[in-house]
């Protein structure tokens, strides 16, 4: 019903506009009585119809659908932020816990306010060529407890989770989808799994994966997000700097 009252809108603004444009040529006919002339003139605007719809199609609405697309891009650093707060710098903070390699890519995570883009570009560059690995083993005592630890965490803001899923902007921001669907699939492994000490060798394995690939792409999307930061809220950037997972001297107090 919404859709057709719009359509009967714009049909109507469409004849009135025809009707009112026929009606200012027919006044021009009866004011200068030139025929030629009324005819001439609506020949070259015609002729400039083509040259109209270049000019709205291809710059006005290119301009237009630029802002809006910052606008949504706004809007998801916010979601982004949101998530890191809740869920995002805790998980990290575990894995880099658990993982014994975060020493070799550590110093190129240490953000800090001299950063400049060339900086966070070769971190990206480090941290995508990076072999990630975790020592999650049936014979290792703090990796099960880190998944124990996991589940209850991220069992536990489930609907904070699926809250975000449901963001039709998600769309916008791939990396970022891709990111959530790992986290929320890693949940959804350890949930289905009702004693996390007691799992075969191979379900170990499964579940290694699983969570390489949450600190994978976690990382990357931690980046990308601190640049933003950085490059427009320096005072959420400072909190961020202080609270960097990374970081083992890293304290909130200034």
């Amino acid at each position: 019903m919404k859709l057709t009252n719009n359509f009967d809108w714009r049909v109507k603004l469409g004849i009135l506009l025809v009707l009112t444009s026929a009606l200012l040529y027919t006044v021009h006919y009866l004011i200068f009585n030139d025929a030629h002339g009324v005819f001439f003139y609506i020949g070259i605007d015609i002729a400039f119809v083509p040259i109209e719809v270049l000019l709205v199609v291809l710059v006005v609405e290119n301009a237009i659908s630029s802002r809006e697309k910052k606008l949504i891009m706004e809007k998801l650093n916010m979601v982004i932020g949101v998530f890191f707060s809740e869920v995002g710098t805790d998980l990290m903070k575990d894995i880099v816990d658990l993982d014994p390699d975060t020493v070799e890519i550590r110093d190129e995570l240490l953000v800090n306010a001299s950063w400049t883009s060339n900086d966070f570009k070769a971190a990206t560059e480090k941290i995508k060529n990076f072999d990630y690995t975790l020592p999650i083993k049936n014979d290792n005592h703090e990796s099960i407890e880190f998944l124990q630890n996991t589940k209850e965490f991220l069992v536990g803001k489930r609907k904070f989770l699926l809250a975000l899923l449901e963001n039709p902007n998600l769309l916008e921001h791939e990396t970022f989808t891709d990111l959530l669907w790992a986290v929320f699939h890693l949940m959804e492994e350890l949930d289905k799994r009702d004693n996390i000490q007691n799992l075969p060798v191979n379900d170990y394995q499964h579940l290694n994966g699983d969570a390489v690939r949450v600190y994978s792409l976690m990382i990357q999307e931690w980046l990308q997000y601190m640049e933003h930061l950085e490059d427009n809220y320096p005072y959420l950037f400072s909190l961020a700097v202080r609270t960097n997972p990374f970081d083992p001297a890293s304290q909130v107090m200034v």
